[in-house]
């Protein structure tokens, strides 16, 4: 084995393949430098034949530096027209050899052949063939400084053999010139070797920053609960791939693109059930899931809160996408083991398609996000695609906005009744409120439509306002037995403003607020369970009563039932159109009266249109019902009509702002 200190210099000779970020670094700045060294090489060897053409023989003065000059050509012209080229780390390794090997060879033809011209040359050629060496030598070490092995060579085979054979020769001209050739590459080598050292210090570091400025990029595009792309990452790759297939599009190409999002049904219910952390795992888990769908041309990303978006490219079709969102509604609704608690969801899925549905990356996202309002509020747990029908719903929801802003609610808004009854007596105890507006442009418009635009465009505060002092003034002109409810969305519970209007439009009428029933949905308490309950206690600390509307048709729990100061409970009208054919509504039904009675909650039950209805909910139990069995909705004047033949009611009404 060679001595540890041999071994070393040895090695400066040699590629260093260890850290392959340095050898790219050191190849990008050599190979941009090597064609000037060819210049270099060859302008001085052009010069050097022009000296010695006359002085000596025409094969070694001319045709052998002109076929080493042909090599230099050769190669500089490779190293030019392969600069932009990227090649592999096993390639660069092998181009950094061979262009050590080349070099040490056309550096030790240089040098032989300048030995073998300088006896035929007069002192001034001599002297041209010294500063020839001297130029080459120099011009190599600077423009190979990146590859030490290569410098280190060209120092070493140019200049030992010219240092011995000027150490040779008895002219002490010659000793001193040698001398100096001595000292100056040694010099040459200590400034090549602190080159070499800082430049791989300057990778390192650039390397470290690059690295943190990756790992910054990436923390600030990463979902850091669910280790999933966040919001910002989504909204860039979409724009990047919209940019694509906008590109493809133009090309003739197939370019199409889908964005979908994915909102958690039931979600909320949970994490108000079983607390925070638990949410945060089951957010986790969802996350895994969901992966484990996205394959090829599926980019996967979490929103926030509850809701995940997924970018599709590449064969994207209206069957493909179904095919998905059933893939994830059936994958999603499998049960969830989170520790000590069982949770299950659903989830809702909207999707949108360039260039099919919309023409720009924002304007996609927001038809994706149209379609799954529309999967919520009409297809809870299933998959929609943004259609030509929703484009025009878009529309009128737009016309209803611009109508609603620009309403006189006074005039426009007004209020009808429903009556519920008891059973056992078949008396009228109370009347439903119904909101209707009419508005000079577009006419009769459904609740269900306007409500919840004006949610939208804030002004259910408003509307909330007028449609109440409305119902208590029509309350004021009926028997004092018959009591009036009212439906609160989910923004008249969690608004302070809008609670606040309610209390003083309460206090401001002439019907007393244990006549009063506020009605509140599932959904309403769901969305914000926390400032759901601040709101109903306030609401009963006055004196109103609190009712449940539309109990079963979605996602809370039950501990809604235990933990609100509860007075009644509506059972939502979809279970009792079909609940003499279907055995699953009929049993439902049956349940929840059960349940009422267990925690003495009165039960109302909707959507009664027919006497086999009436007979069947009568052998389950109910004690108040309403309906068109009973009667339409009816204005002021038609109610004050009909409760004239009423006989004393013994339960509340329920007023609501939907029909």
């Amino acid at each position: 084995m060679l001595p540890t200190a041999f071994q070393r210099f040895w090695n400066l000779f040699k590629v260093d393949t260890e850290d392959m970020t340095l050898v790219r670094a050191q190849y990008a700045a050599f190979s941009r430098q090597i064609p000037l060294l060819y210049f270099i090489l060859v302008t001085n060897t052009l010069s050097g034949i022009f000296t010695f053409a006359q002085q000596a023989p025409a094969w070694i003065a001319v045709w052998v530096p002109l076929a080493i000059c042909a090599v230099c050509v050769v190669r500089a012209v490779w190293f030019i027209r392969n600069r932009n080229k990227t090649f592999s780390d096993a390639e660069v390794v092998r181009l950094m050899r061979v262009t050590t090997k080349l070099c040490g060879l056309l550096t030790l033809s240089f040098t032989l052949w300048g030995l073998f011209l300088f006896q035929y040359g007069d002192p001034y050629a001599r002297g041209q063939m010294v500063f020839f060496i001297s130029m080459n030598v120099i011009g190599g070490a600077v423009c190979l400084m990146h590859l030490r092995a290569a410098a280190m060579s060209v120092i070493f085979i140019a200049n030992v053999p010219f240092v011995a054979y000027f150490l040779s020769r008895p002219e002490q001209t010659l000793w001193a010139l040698a001398t100096n050739l001595a000292l100056v590459s040694f010099s040459m080598v200590v400034v090549l070797l602190t080159y070499n050292r800082d430049f791989a210090k300057l990778v390192a570091s650039q390397t470290e920053t690059r690295r943190l400025s990756d790992e910054n990029f990436r923390i600030a595009n990463l979902d850091t609960l669910t280790q999933l792309p966040n919001r910002r990452w989504f909204f860039d790759t979409l724009a990047s791939l919209h940019q694509r297939a906008h590109s493809g599009f133009f090309r003739g190409e197939e370019a199409r693109l889908a964005v979908g999002i994915i909102d958690l049904d039931g979600f909320k219910p949970v994490n108000d059930t079983y607390g925070h952390a638990t949410g945060d795992r089951l957010l986790v888990e969802v996350g895994k899931r969901l992966q484990g769908i996205c394959g090829d041309g599926i980019s996967l990303a979490r929103l926030g809160g509850d809701e995940f978006a997924i970018l599709v490219t590449g064969q994207v079709s209206t069957d493909g996408l179904k095919s998905l969102g059933r893939r994830i509604a059936s994958t999603l609704r499998l049960p969830y083991q989170i520790g000590a608690a069982k949770a299950q969801i659903g989830s809702s899925i909207g999707f949108a398609l360039y260039p099919d549905n919309a023409g720009t990356p924002d304007m996609l996202f927001e038809r994706a996000d149209y379609a799954l309002y529309y999967a919520k509020r009409h297809q809870r747990g299933g998959t929609v695609l943004f259609s030509a029908e929703h484009e025009a719903q878009i529309r009128d929801d737009s016309s209803i906005e611009q109508a609603l802003k620009a309403a006189d609610f006074e005039r426009e808004l007004s209020v009808v009744f429903q009556p519920i009854v008891e059973l056992g007596s078949q008396r009228v105890v109370g009347m439903e409120a119904l909101a209707r507006w009419n508005s000079p442009t577009l006419g009769h418009v459904s609740p269900g439509i306007f409500i919840p635009a004006a949610e939208r465009i804030g002004l259910i505060v408003t509307l909330t306002r007028t449609l109440l002092r409305k119902a208590l003034a029509e309350a004021a002109l009926w028997p004092e037995e018959v009591r009036l409810s009212f439906n609160l969305s989910a923004y008249d519970l969690s608004s302070s403003e809008s609670v606040i209007s309610i209390l003083a439009a309460i206090n401001g009428s002439r019907v007393a607020p244990a006549r009063i029933d506020l009605e509140i949905t599932e959904t309403a308490v769901s969305q914000d369970a926390e400032a759901a309950r601040a709101a109903v206690d306030t609401f009963k600390a006055l004196g109103v009563g609190i009712s449940l509307d539309d109990f079963g048709t979605g996602f809370s729990s039950l501990s809604h039932l235990h933990s609100l100061p509860l007075d009644k409970l509506k059972i939502d009208r979809s279970f009792v159109t079909d609940i003499c054919t279907n055995p699953a509504s009929f049993k439902i039904v049956k349940s929840l009266t059960a349940l009422c009675a267990d925690m003495g909650l009165t039960c109302i039950v909707e959507g009664v249109e027919t006497g086999e209805q009436l007979e069947l909910l009568s052998s389950l139990g109910a004690t108040f019902v309403q309906g068109y069995y009973f009667a339409k909705p009816m204005s002021g004047e038609a109610t004050r009509a009909y409760l004239g033949v009423v006989a004393e009611p013994e339960e509340p009404t329920i007023l609501r702002l939907q029909s």
